[in-house]
């Protein structure tokens, strides 16, 4: 993993960016360097994105946790966005308790796999009681219960070139979402199949969904599908309806 800047490295070049555009020019090349660029940034002038994302990265570190809290914290009322996928195979696997249900893992891997329902209880479980937040102002606080991603990625040997972990729900119009690789091998970061007890809700993506605590809720996938590792969010929008890594949403949307 590459080394961020170090804090006197960061107030030197802080300066040059203020000193006019050589300092921008500077300013982009170190943010390039070290990974501070989201993949939607728009130039080094998409100030909302490129500094959010930055901020984010040097402020925090892989060890940086999001807060959990106590059961007597978990909320009484959890809220829903949107309804479960009507289609045809969604529909016959909640019909079979997701007996049937496999999750695919493929793209820049050693050793692409596919995985049950059971296959990922059989593995290091994490439980974990964090804040659900949602982009629309509403939420909520729930316990959680998965493998953690990073063990899954183990599992498949996740290339050296690989940068990004895109997700995929069921459904016609399919959802998805994408991480960059600090953040899906964060170890708060699950493969989610309990949510306050040892299953997740249909309403709330069952048989499993992606739990990123320190994201905002757009990047929690629920009804997830398979799982595609690359090193580009180039073009996998077209096809599904967006040409953007997020359907309109900030590519990072870090809490």
């Amino acid at each position: 993993m590459t080394e961020l800047p170090s804090r006197r490295k960061l107030i030197t070049t802080g300066l040059a960016t203020v000193a006019g555009a050589s300092g921008l020019t500077v300013a982009a090349r170190l943010a390039n360097r070290y990974g501070l660029i989201p993949p939607d940034h728009f130039g080094i002038y998409g100030v909302g994105q490129t500094l959010t994302y930055a901020s984010q990265r040097i402020l925090t570190s892989h060890h940086s946790m999001a807060r959990e809290f106590n059961r007597s914290d978990i909320s009484k009322v959890c809220p829903i966005n949107g309804d479960p996928p009507e289609d045809e195979t969604y529909q016959r696997l909640l019909a079979g308790r997701f007996a049937d249900w496999r999750l695919s893992i493929s793209g820049l891997v050693a050793r692409p796999a596919v995985f049950s329902l059971e296959d990922l209880k059989r593995y290091p479980s994490s439980s974990q009681i964090t804040h659900q937040a949602c982009e629309e102002g509403w939420s909520f606080i729930a316990e959680w219960t998965g493998v953690p991603l990073a063990h899954v990625l183990n599992l498949v040997g996740v290339l050296p070139q690989a940068k990004y972990v895109f997700f995929f729900s069921f459904g016609p119009k399919q959802k998805w979402g994408s991480l960059d690789m600090l953040d899906a091998l964060h170890p708060q970061t699950l493969l989610a199949y309990g949510m306050n007890g040892p299953e997740i809700p249909t309403p709330h993506g069952a048989p499993v969904r992606v739990r990123v605590p320190r994201q905002l809720g757009f990047k929690s996938i629920k009804y997830l599908s398979r799982i595609i590792v690359t090193d580009t969010v180039k073009d996998f929008g077209k096809g599904l309806g967006s040409s953007s890594p997020e359907h309109g949403f900030s590519w990072y949307g870090g809490i």
